[in-house]
C-alpha cells in the first residue's frame, strides 16, 4: 500500500509570523556573512543572531503610522536590540541591502517551504494512480470520444494515462521549483553597489538558495510565472480526472462514483442523491489556480529596474495557488483512492449498443479482403445505423448484409467482433507507461 501522506496545511507557512521569521533569517545570514568577510563587526553579528526579534503587532502597529512593511519591520527589530542593551550593534542590521533584497530571497524560502508538501502529494496521487491502475488493467468498458461510444478500453488504460500525466507533472514541478530556488542582494537596480557578488552568493549559499546571475532590485518574475503555471497545470489535471468522474457517475452511466459514506446526504430536497461534491468543488477551485496563473504572467513586464505592481498581487496568488494545490492534491488522492468501481455496469454498458464498438476493426476486415475501403464504409455504416436507429443487433444486421457475407466468412466475423483482439495490446502500454514486471 502506498503511505498517506498527512497534510500539514500551508496556512502557517503563509502566515505573517513566518514571513517576518524568514525575513529576519535573510537578515542575520546577511550579517554574518558579511562579518565572514571582514565588512560587519563579528561582535555585531553575534549580537544580531543572539538578541534580534520582532513582534508582529508592533510590526502592524509601525506599519500603519510609516506605510513600508520593511522599515516596520527594521525598526521593530531594532526595539529588541535594543531592548536588550544592543541597541549599538543593530546599525549593521540590513547593512548594504535594500527592501527588496530581503523581501524577494525571503520569498524563495517561502515558496521553498510550501513546495515541499505539494512535490510529496504528488508522488503519493503517483503511487495511487498506479496501484488502481493495476487493479483495473483487465477490466473493460466502452471508450468514448466526443461523449459517444467509440471502441472498447479498459479503466486501467484510463488510471496509467492519469499516472502517466502526473509523472510529468512531478518532472515540471521539480523544474520549477527549482527555478524558484534563488535569492538575490544585488541592491536597488542588481548592480551589486554595496554588496560584493562573493557577499551574495555566501549568503544564499547559507539560505540554501542559489544567487541569480543577474537582476534588477528583483528577482525576475518569468520564474514566478512558470511556477504558477506549473501549478496550474497540475490543477487541470486534478479537474479532468475530476471531470470523468462526474461523468461515470452520471445516472445514464453509472460505471463509477465517489465513495459516499452512510451517514452522508447528497441534497435537502431529495435523498436518494449521490452528487459527485468532491469532484465539482475540484473543478471550481481549478478555475481559480489557472486564473492566478494569467495573473503572474502580468508580473512579469516592470517598468524599468522595478514597480510594485506585482506586490500586492503576489501577496494573493502565491499564497492562495500554493494552498489551493496542496489542498486539492490531497482531494484527488482520497478521491482515486476510495472510488468505487463497477465492472458490472461497465460491461453492461459496453454491451448496450448493440456490437457497434466493432465497426472501425469489422470495416478493416472487409478491406483486408480486397473491397475499397470506401464502399466497405459505406456497407458498414448502413447497417451501424440501422441497428443505431432501432436498437438492434449490429453483428445480426452485417452478418445478414448480402454485400459483406459476400466478402467476409464466419471465421472472419469472428476476428472482426473479437473483444481480445481489440484489447490484444494493452500489456504492451502498460509495459510502456510502468516498466517490465
Amino acid at each position: 500500500m502506498i503511505a498517506r501522506y498527512t497534510r500539514p496545511g500551508l496556512g502557517r507557512i503563509w502566515s505573517d509570523e513566518n514571513k517576518y521569521r524568514q525575513w529576519l533569517e535573510v537578515e542575520l545570514m546577511a550579517s554574518e556573512s558579511l562579518a565572514e568577510l571582514g565588512e560587519v563587526p563579528v561582535e555585531a553579528a553575534r549580537a544580531v543572531r543572539q538578541h534580534a526579534g520582532f513582534d508582529v503587532d508592533r510590526i502592524d502597529a509601525i506599519e500603519a503610522e510609516v506605510r513600508h512593511d520593511v522599515i516596520a519591520f527594521l525598526t521593530s527589530v531594532s526595539e529588541t536590540m535594543a531592548a536588550a542593551g544592543m541597541a549599538e550593534h543593530s546599525r549593521w542590521l540590513h547593512y548594504g541591502l535594500t527592501s527588496n533584497d530581503v523581501v524577494d530571497t525571503a520569498q524563495a524560502l517561502l515558496l521553498k517551504q510550501a513546495s515541499e508538501p505539494i512535490a510529496l502529494q504528488l508522488r503519493e496521487l503517483h503511487g495511487i494512480l498506479r496501484e488502481r491502475a493495476f487493479e483495473f488493467k483487465d477490466t473493460v468498458m466502452v471508450g468514448r470520444t466526443h461523449g459517444v461510444h467509440a471502441e472498447p478500453t479498459t479503466f486501467g488504460l484510463k488510471l496509467a494515462n492519469w499516472y502517466s500525466e502526473v509523472g510529468r507533472h512531478i518532472e515540471r514541478f521539480e523544474a520549477a521549483r527549482e527555478q524558484m530556488r534563488v535569492g538575490k542582494l544585488s541592491g536597488a537596480v542588481g548592480t551589486l553597489a554595496h554588496i560584493s557578488p562573493e557577499a551574495e552568493e555566501r549568503i544564499c549559499d547559507k539560505l540554501g538558495l542559489q544567487a541569480t546571475a543577474v537582476s534588477t532590485q528583483v528577482i525576475q518574475r518569468d520564474r514566478h510565472a512558470h511556477f504558477l503555471s506549473t501549478l496550474a497545470n497540475i490543477a487541470a489535471t486534478i479537474e479532468k480526472i475530476a471531470v470523468e468522474v462526474r461523468h461515470l457517475q452520471r445516472t445514464e452511466v453509472r460505471e463509477a462514483q465517489e465513495y459516499f459514506a452512510r451517514t452522508q446526504k447528497g441534497s435537502s430536497a431529495m435523498p436518494h442523491k449521490k452528487n459527485p461534491i468532491v469532484s465539482e468543488n475540484l473543478s471550481g477551485l481549478a478555475r481559480v489556480v489557472r486564473g492566478n496563473a494569467a495573473v503572474a504572467f502580468e508580473n512579469v513586464a516592470l517598468w524599468h529596474e522595478r514597480d510594485i505592481s506585482h506586490s500586492s498581487v503576489e501577496r494573493v496568488i502565491l499564497a492562495d495557488s500554493t494552498t489551493l494545490v496542496d489542498y486539492m492534491l490531497a482531494k484527488a488522492c482520497n478521491l482515486v483512492r476510495r472510488l468505487l468501481v463497477y465492472p458490472d455496469r461497465m460491461a453492461k454498458n459496453l454491451e448496450s449498443n448493440g456490437g457497434l464498438v466493432y465497426s472501425g476493426q469489422l470495416l478493416l476486415e472487409i478491406a483486408s479482403k480486397g473491397v475499397l475501403r470506401e464502399k466497405a464504409y459505406r456497407w458498414v455504416q448502413r447497417n451501424a445505423l440501422k441497428a443505431w436507429e432501432e436498437d438492434g443487433s449490429f453483428r445480426e444486421l452485417v452478418e445478414a448484409d448480402p454485400d459483406i457475407r459476400g466478402a467476409l466468412h464466419a471465421p472472419d466475423f469472428d476476428r472482426a467482433f473479437s473483444l481480445e483482439r481489440q484489447l490484444r495490446n494493452v500489456d504492451a502500454i502498460f509495459e510502456r507507461v510502468f516498466g517490465k514486471g
